[in-house]
């Protein structure tokens, strides 16, 4: 076990664009969002971010209350070698990363996370009956842990499409971490599973133009 204080905290949702994962760190509420977040008890900015691939498959479940009844972006709990999900890292605290995980499952009390065991075993499931109850380890950057969470099961009865307003941000953290074109952009999330289909991916070339 290597000694670190700082981890990588990998996301693939709206957190990819920065202005919107700094509410989860200063508190705030995000354009488009119906919720407000407290923040980390520290506060103090992410040392750095950088494009980080996720070898999980990317989807969209459950109906967020905070985006209007739209889906919030999951991971497939299990790695697959073949999915390429593009998602992004930032240096932050291990307790910066309790807090943001006490922030996106809405868990008022005190919440120990066991990095060592989560690192040692693959993952470590945190709480019941939240959206995001499992923490995943996907391996090591730059000589830090790199962790994110999702959900413990495939929520395939829970498919949903996710809010315009959410993949706003989903769009602009790809155009500010990977400087993907339209085409590019609309080519990865077009056929996403809760997304293909739906009456919203039939709007996504207007909406990823517009943005």
């Amino acid at each position: 076990m290597r000694n670190f204080e700082r981890i990588w905290y990998a996301c693939y949702g709206s957190n990819l664009m920065e202005d919107r994962f700094l509410c989860y760190v200063a508190g705030g509420t995000p354009k488009g969002a119906k919720r407000t977040y407290v923040g980390c008890e520290d506060k103090a900015l992410p040392k750095a971010n950088k494009s980080f691939i996720i070898n999980h498959e990317l989807y969209f479940a459950k109906s967020s209350r905070t985006w209007s009844g739209g889906a919030a972006a999951f991971i497939k709990p299990n790695e697959d070698k073949t999915a390429k999900t593009y998602g992004k890292v930032y240096s932050i605290s291990k307790g910066q990363f309790v807090d943001l995980v006490k922030q996106e499952i809405a868990f008022g009390g005190d919440l120990s996370i066991d990095f060592e065991k989560v690192i040692k075993q693959g993952y470590l499931d945190v709480a019941t009956d939240v959206w995001y109850d499992r923490i995943l380890f996907l391996g090591f950057h730059d000589e830090m842990p790199v962790f994110s969470f999702t959900n413990a099961k495939f929520m395939s009865e829970e498919l949903n499409a996710p809010h315009p307003f959410y993949l706003e941000k989903i769009i602009l953290g790809l155009r500010e971490t990977y400087q993907f074109t339209s085409v590019e952009i609309l080519k990865y999330l077009e056929n996403k599973v809760g997304l293909k289909g739906t009456s919203v991916a039939k709007e996504l070339e207007n909406l990823v133009e517009k943005i």
